[in-house]
């Protein structure tokens, strides 16, 4: 328990740090892009000198460093600037962001059903007919990106025409769950599924590779010779064991998932962070962009964090340090 402490208290001092340096690093870049934000925010037949009147209102002409401190200000107080519609950058990432956390989500959850089900099957059974099976569908979902994948289901499952017609095949209004459950799924199943299906492929080896290891160690042999039952030192030692590695490789795959999800976003007309993304780069609005990119940065670093203190829970022998 005092490592585990030790560990929240660790992140918990590092993260306002990562937090800066992400923020630095967006900056940074957004600086040198060649929109001018002043003639973004009073168009293109402004004069110069309400241009030079917007800049010095908005400390566009000081020096790079305070100008970036000022936008850390401005974020710790939730501003983030406006876009091009003069529309908080701050409100239209509120609305957007829980919608790409909920797709990722699923998408997440759907990737560690698949691999710990079809992982620990092919791991059980291991040489044999369904391990075969198991693996080529791994190396197969491996290899399909996910923005292909979803083409396919459109055309395969959506409401096109040789399709299926089971699902949409592009959302014209987001549902929310609470408001009509049915639709909810309906939405968001494919878009989830394409996300999803391509993390599972990888994390299957992750988890087959990890019940072999585990299988293979001496206190199963041993508690098996002792008369305990097959499935309970599977269910209650090797999985638990096996599950510590995954874990690991799962934050890195939340990463991916996270910048999958702006792209299927896209693909499936999801008003979501990805379409803030592609609208703020098609209008040159350059605090959109910032403030959205940001925001995915943070919530990147934040769920690696919640990683970490998970990897500590399920793993005794760290525990026990």
């Amino acid at each position: 328990m005092s490592h585990l402490v030790r560990l929240i208290g660790r992140r918990l001092i590092s993260l306002p740090i990562m937090i800066l340096g992400a923020a630095l690093l967006v900056f940074v870049i957004m600086s040198f892009s060649p929109t001018d934000p002043a003639r973004r925010a009073l168009g293109p037949s402004a004069s110069p000198k309400a241009l030079d009147i917007y800049r010095e209102a908005n400390g566009l002409n000081d020096p790079l460093l305070q100008r970036y401190f000022s936008f850390v200000a401005g974020w710790f107080r939730g501003d983030l600037g406006t876009t091009s519609g003069n529309v908080p950058v701050t409100e239209v990432v509120a609305h957007a962001f829980p919608i790409t956390l909920q797709l990722t989500f699923l998408g997440l959850l759907i990737a560690i059903v698949i691999s710990a089900v079809l992982g620990v099957l092919a791991a059980l059974f291991r040489d044999g007919w369904a391990d075969q099976v198991i693996r080529v569908f791994s190396i197969a979902a491996l290899a399909t990106p996910s923005f292909w994948l979803a083409i396919l289901m459109i055309q395969w499952l959506g409401e096109v025409p040789g399709g299926w017609g089971i699902f949409p095949a592009l959302v014209s209004r987001w549902v929310p769950l609470t408001e009509d459950p049915a639709t909810y799924v309906r939405n968001i199943a494919l878009p989830a599924l394409a996300l999803g299906i391509p993390v599972a492929g990888s994390l299957i080896r992750v988890v087959r590779t990890a019940m072999v290891e585990e299988l293979d160690r001496d206190y199963v042999r041993t508690a098996i010779g002792a008369g305990v039952p097959y499935p309970i030192v599977v269910g209650r030692n090797v999985l638990r064991n096996a599950l510590i590695t995954p874990v690991t490789v799962l934050g890195l795959r939340v990463g991916y998932l996270m910048g999958g999800a702006v792209v299927i976003e896209i693909i499936f007309n999801i008003q979501a962070m990805g379409q803030l993304i592609l609208d703020g780069v098609t209008r040159n609005d350059v605090f959109l962009v910032q403030g959205v990119t940001l925001v995915v940065a943070i919530a990147f670093i934040v769920v690696n964090i919640v990683v970490d203190v998970l990897y500590v829970l399920i793993n005794p022998r760290i525990r026990s340090i």
